[in-house]
């Protein structure tokens, strides 16, 4: 048997499209159905940058906080048994 491509071509593309349109599960309950994203608004884009600004600044002071106050570090430490 000879590799490789040959001057015969394979009939089996009727079952091969069909496999691909069955859809189970969620795909198949979905299939039917229409979503739509819309981009979020200005107010919505700044509500959600000052959320994630405001705890990266949290995060921030309770790092130094951590490394500079050894009680604070007790405290992390004890809590975190």
């Amino acid at each position: 048997m000879v590799k490789g491509f040959s001057d015969n071509e394979v009939k089996n593309d009727a079952a091969i499209k069909e496999s691909k349109k069955e859809k189970k599960g969620l795909a198949a309950f979905l299939k039917g159905k229409k979503f739509t994203y819309t981009l979020p608004g200005k107010k919505q884009i700044n509500i959600f940058g000052s959320i994630v600004l405001g705890l990266n600044l949290i995060l921030i002071l309770l790092v130094i906080l951590y490394l500079k106050n050894q009680e604070f570090h007790d405290f992390v430490f004890n809590v975190g048994r």
